[in-house]
């Protein structure tokens, strides 16, 4: 970064040192290691890529079983992260987190693949069940229930029936899908300011479709 890319940052917020308590986490799901790098499943992975790009931090410092950093966002101080647990064992990182700063649940946004919803579409909710989501259901029974704001990215569904989940998730996009889901990465990180700031009403109306 030049001297003057760094200036830049500064000047619009971004780069400076996040200051005042943590207040509120915000997780992308995803499965470390570079075998699965921008399959399906790491769509909560792409998306804090968005978050380290839009507001000029890195998530590399390793604890809470995860990688994590620091930002400024929606007029939080907020902690970024990306478990390094798997996806099935997510819910153990995020409780250390949360444990260890006294966030409540309702404070943990949480962004993840859906496989119900086409690469290039968004869904936001203020709550819910796992819906099957092996991440999510880590999370409900470690960290205190459901009542945690989520953004959903559509990664589509399997192409018949019999295809293995598995194999689905954990493969990789076409050109055509990766452009779709690409195309709505800076929305989801829009979003995620809206939530964190208290209007996730403004955020559900602007970005799910």
């Amino acid at each position: 970064m030049s001297i003057w890319d760094a200036f830049d940052r500064i000047s619009k917020g971004k780069g400076a040192s996040p200051a005042g308590k943590i207040e509120n986490i915000i997780v992308g799901l995803g499965n470390p290691g570079i075998q699965y790098e921008n399959s399906r499943h790491n769509a909560g992975f792409m998306a804090v890529a968005a978050l380290e790009k839009k507001y000029g931090f890195e998530v590399k410092q390793h604890k809470f079983k995860a990688l994590v950093g620091e930002a400024q966002i929606g007029g939080k101080r907020v902690l970024v992260m990306k478990p390094e647990t798997y996806m099935n064992n997510s819910g153990e990182a995020i409780a250390q987190a949360m444990s260890f700063y006294k966030i409540p649940i309702e404070n943990v946004l949480v962004i993840f693949d859906d496989i119900s919803l086409e690469p290039g579409h968004i869904r936001i909710r203020r709550k819910g069940s796992a819906g099957g989501h092996n991440g999510l259901k880590s999370i409900i029974a470690l960290c205190g229930g459901e009542d945690f704001p989520r953004i959903k990215l559509g990664v589509g569904k399997k192409p018949h029936p019999d295809y293995d989940l598995a194999d689905w998730v954990l493969g990789h996009f076409d050109e055509q899908q990766q452009k779709a889901f690409d195309s709505r990465l800076e929305d989801a990180a829009a979003a995620a300011e809206l939530i964190i700031g208290g209007d996730t009403d403004k955020a559900m109306n602007l970005y799910n479709k």
